[in-house]
C-alpha cells in the first residue's frame, strides 16, 4: 500500500500528530522536504508549520525528525548551532553526503 494511502497518517488527531506520523515513514538514508511532509500528511502548502510541529517533539523521540530538510537541500538550523551540528551528524551517520552544505535531493530525496 502506498504511504499516502496509509490510514495511520489520516487518522491523526492533530496537525502535529499527522506530521509526526508522516515523518516516521521516511526511510533510513533518505530525506524529505518540509513541503513534501506537509503534502503527505494531507496539509499541502503548510511547509513552515512542519518545522513548528517537529520542534514540539521530545528530545528522546524515535521519530526521525533529522531527515526533514528544506527544499534547497539544506539543514534549516543556523550553521554552527548545536541543532545544526546534531542534525548534520545524524544524517552523516546514515551515509547521506553533503556538498557545499547541501544534500543532493536527486540522490537522497525520498520518493513516494
Amino acid at each position: 500500500m502506498p504511504v499516502t494511502e496509509n490510514p495511520a497518517i489520516h487518522q491523526a488527531v492533530t496537525y502535529d500528530e499527522a506530521i509526526w506520523n508522516a515523518v516516521g515513514y521516511i526511510p533510513h538514508g533518505k530525506v524529505a522536504t518540509y513541503g513534501q511532509i506537509a503534502e503527505l500528511a494531507g496539509f499541502p502548502r503548510t511547509a513552515r508549520a512542519v518545522g513548528r510541529a517537529l520542534s514540539k517533539l521530545p528530545e528522546d523521540t524515535l521519530i526521525p525528525w533529522f531527515r526533514v530538510i528544506n527544499a534547497k537541500g539544506e539543514i534549516s538550523f543556523p550553521i554552527g548551532s548545536d541543532k545544526y551540528k546534531t542534525q548534520k551528524q545524524l544524517l552523516l551517520d546514515e551515509q547521506i553526503v553533503f556538498r557545499n552544505g547541501k544534500i543532493n535531493l536527486k540522490s537522497y530525496r525520498w520518493e513516494l
